[in-house]
């Protein structure tokens, strides 16, 4: 009978007693949520341009060349995940990222994809 700090079979390592600190089930399923987000080319192609500057939806949707509404339909989603922010000014609402980490989860990986 093998303890748990006997030799592990295929690696010839010692196996620890520590108990490894594993996200819970509901941490797991918002993670995976929050980068479903990242999961769409056009998403991460709105965080980067507004990563650059403050901008409303009709000038996305003309760099991007889209419609308005399906950049809107995106935008919607980005707000729902807090990765983006607005402000209203009259009619007009101009978009940002939410905060300083939207803009280090972009360099990040692409960063990553870079290497």
């Amino acid at each position: 009978m093998m303890e748990n700090n006997d030799l592990c079979l295929e690696d010839n390592l010692t196996c620890s007693d520590d108990k490894i600190d594993l996200l819970n089930e509901q941490e797991a399923y918002n993670l995976a949520d929050f980068y479903k987000v990242f999961a769409d080319k056009t998403r991460i192609r709105i965080l980067h341009l507004i990563s650059k500057e403050e901008i409303c939806v009709h000038e996305i949707a003309n760099i991007l060349e889209m419609s308005q509404s399906s950049i809107s339909h995106q935008l919607k989603m980005l707000r729902q995940a807090n990765l983006v922010s607005v402000r209203k000014v009259g009619k007009h609402v101009y978009y940002q990222l939410a905060d300083n980490h939207v803009l280090d989860i972009l360099k990040n990986g692409l960063d990553h994809i870079q290497e």
